[in-house]
Formats: C-alpha cells, structure tokens, sequence
C-alpha cells in the first residue's frame, strides 16, 4: 500500500527534548540543500515527512516515577532550560564530601543507591567488588560465572586470547561481561522483554537468587587478580533463579516459589581485532 506503515494507525511515544541519537541526526535535524542526497539523507527526509502527517498530539504530563515535589521541580526546569541557581544549589547538597551532607554510605539506604559513572570499566569494577563485599559479608563463597566464547562454533585453545576476550569491556562484547560475579539476594535488572505481559520486560527490577550449573570433576581457577583465591568459578551455568516482586504471574511455576522466574543464558555475536596479541616477526 501506498499509504504510510500499511494504512495502520500509529501511536508514537517520544520527548523530542530528550538527549540526540547517539552518532546520529535527531528525527527534527534540517537538512542541508544537496544536488544529490544519499539512501540514508533520504530515508531521514521521508521519516520527517511521515511524522509530519501525525494529527493527534498527547502531552503526559503526571510524573509516575518521582515522588520528591522540589526535585521535581528542579528536573521540569532542567528540561525545559529555566534552571536557577536554588537548583544549582539543591543539587550541590547531594554531592559528596560536602559539609551538609550528614549521611554515611555505610548505612541504609545509602549503602544501596545507585552510583552513576561515565566509563563501562569503572562500573564493572564497582559492581564487582559490591558483590563480593556482599559476599564477605553472609560468609559465603564468591561465585563467578564465566562466559564461555567461540570463534566459528569452536572453543578458544589460545589461553592469550581467550584471557585478553574475557577481559574486555562488555561495551565491546554485545553487554555481556567475561566475568559476571553473583550472590544471593543481589539486586539484578532485566535488559530484554521476557514476558511484558507479566511485567518481566526491559528494565524491571528483580533479585537473584540461585544458580543452577552442571559441575565439572575439578576446579576450575583462573588467573584473575580482581577476585579472592578461593573464588569458585562456574564455566556451565544452565539458567539463573530469579524474584520478581513485580511479577503478574498468578501462581508459582512448577517446583518455585512464586514470584521466582528462570532466566536462561544469552549469547551475542561480536568482532574482536587480534593483531594486538600477535607476535611481531
């Protein structure tokens, strides 16, 4: 059909004042003239051209998620440009280090919170070591979980390379770590629609609980630095138990409590460049 999306009716979610693409031109980007545009120039022209067609436009305008009336405030202003410097002020309470600030990351619920941070290498890092903290903490043996990589469908022979694998940031491996340290009753959160249904979609918040794995006759160790001696490192896991309080299941699966859910592996496909780990001759 001839008609935009098959002559079907759209809904559209979207803030066009949300951050741009990322190596990319936002849907409302002004185009240069050209003599000639490209396939991908011309696509972006024939997108804004559909949108243009939209005839009902919905403003959401109840905040579901934040509950602080100034803060949000503060982020209303932000949005739109119109910080001031009460915010400016607000938010300098909360950095760390300052004298206000009466709190210990020690204690509840601060022990807890999320830390933000701009490089994948630090946030791995300080996931890694929450996990064992928690570990060292109920007297349990840390447990690491290690991806398992081939080339072509082939385990990795070369112990160089599969070390150098393991050890890349998961920005680099499809989001999937080489090591994934767990504990029971660590927070977790679903990266892909399960069921969206039942509430198990992209972002819900679960915790894990148990790990199932088929166990090899020896122990395996690996040669790594950033985790105890004593480390028990699980090179088949099966599938992962996991509590969704937010779960709309009715009852319990078979054999679980309710509101605990498996979660089976992933796998990605990704490049790695090698001539780093080759010999100069």
């Amino acid at each position: 059909m001839d008609a935009p999306f098959g002559g079907v009716n759209m809904i559209f979610f979207g803030d066009y004042l949300q951050y741009s693409p990322v190596l990319d031109k936002p849907l409302y980007h002004t185009h240069a003239l050209a003599q000639q545009y490209n396939e991908r120039q011309i696509e972006m022209q024939c997108a804004q051209k559909i949108i243009s067609q939209i005839n009902c436009v919905v403003e959401l305008n109840q905040q579901m998620r934040t509950e602080d009336a100034r803060y949000l405030e503060l982020l209303t202003r932000l949005r739109d440009g119109k910080s001031t410097v009460e915010d400016y002020q607000l938010l300098c309470t909360r950095v760390i280090g300052a004298p206000n600030l009466k709190i210990s990351l020690q204690q509840e619920p601060w022990n807890e919170a999320p830390i933000l941070v701009f490089r994948n290498t630090l946030r791995t890092q300080l996931n890694n070591r929450a996990v064992l903290n928690k570990a060292i903490e109920t007297g349990i043996r840390p447990v690491v979980c290690v991806a398992q990589d081939y080339i072509r469908n082939k385990a990795i022979d070369d112990l160089r390379l599969r070390k150098a694998i393991l050890e890349l940031p998961d920005n680099k491996t499809g989001h999937l770590p080489g090591y994934l340290p767990l504990v029971p009753g660590m927070p977790v959160l679903l990266t892909e629609n399960i069921a969206t249904e039942l509430g198990l979609s992209n972002g819900t918040r679960g915790i894990f609980r148990q790990l199932v794995y088929d166990e090899l006759s020896e122990d395996v160790q690996f040669d790594v630095a950033i985790f105890p001696k004593h480390t028990k490192f699980i090179t088949r896991p099966k599938y992962a138990f996991v509590e969704f309080s937010s779960c709309k299941l009715a009852s319990g699966l078979k054999d679980l409590e309710k509101k605990i859910i498996p979660i089976s592996l992933t796998e990605q496909t990704f490049t790695y460049d090698i001539k780093d780990l080759l010999t100069e001759t």
